[in-house]
């Protein structure tokens, strides 16, 4: 099993892919920290008589310290997602899966491997993206006056939960890659459905009472509560950060295994 854990991580990091995503998620965790940090933090919300609604938290809030560090999550997650396509998909692209299980004939291990390494670069992208939110956002927390870690607790579980964030949105690109064997599709319709699809079914879903009781259930709500995102709808009640990593978890392992058990039994010839 190590080696072939050890095989998957040397097929990601023997490409230039790698660099090119660190680059990607390291931008996004520090350029959305930044705009939170010095424009969004203690904005008024849209809407209310005259346009402006209430005030957002100020830094000295610690939900919006969290937010702050996590902005850019939504944008690197997207790109871990990408990861997990295209850990599968290349495969199938390139016609290596054949020699990939030739070389591993229990394909059950090769599927292990392939959730361990990708859980591992979801970790490895996590403490890029915290080096970009926390060195950059922090910095401009305290150029503003405020600490940058005003309750050590929450916000480092927060960080820390960054990490399997990462690691769980790319075990949904394993998923997706596994399900639509073409690998530019199965790109275009995983990011797509992340980027576009979930989040405008979301809006309109808590436009109607019964709408509001799924909506906390979808991927990206639940990755914002089990972060600890300030939550901005006055009609949608986020979950706990246990429940939202709980509901991001089951995702992660109904996509994984669904995809797992497909390949284990496809014909890859």
């Amino acid at each position: 099993m190590a080696g072939a854990v050890k095989a998957e991580f040397r097929k990601f990091f023997s490409t230039r892919m790698w660099w090119g995503m660190a680059i990607g998620v390291f931008l996004a965790g520090a350029l959305f920290a930044v705009l939170f940090a010095l424009v969004v933090a203690g904005s008024r919300q849209q809407g209310g008589p005259g346009g402006g609604g209430p005030r957002l938290p100020g830094l000295d809030n610690t939900e919006m310290v969290s937010t702050v560090y996590t902005a850019g999550l939504s944008i690197a997650y997207l790109l871990t997602l990408v990861v997990g396509v295209m850990s599968i998909g290349s495969e199938y692209r390139h016609k290596t899966v054949t020699s990939t299980f030739l070389s591993t004939p229990k394909r059950v291990r090769v599927m292990v491997a392939k959730v361990t390494s990708l859980l591992g670069i979801g970790v490895f992208y996590g403490l890029v993206f915290l080096v970009g939110s926390v060195g950059v956002g922090g910095a401009a927390i305290a150029m503003k006056g405020f600490s940058p870690f005003p309750e050590v607790g929450p916000i480092a579980r927060a960080l820390a939960l960054s990490l399997l964030v990462l690691g769980l949105w790319s075990l949904l690109g394993l998923g997706a890659g596994i399900l639509i064997p073409n690998q530019v599709a199965a790109i275009l319709i995983a990011v797509g459905a992340a980027f576009i699809v979930e989040p405008l079914a979301g809006f309109l879903l808590s436009l109607v009472s019964w709408g509001e009781k799924v909506v906390p259930y979808m991927p990206s709500q639940a990755t914002a509560a089990m972060v600890g995102q300030i939550n901005t709808s006055a009609t949608v009640k986020p979950l706990s950060w246990w429940a939202g990593a709980l509901v991001l978890v089951a995702y992660a392992a109904v996509l994984a295994g669904i995809g797992s058990i497909l390949t284990v039994r496809r014909d890859v010839t």
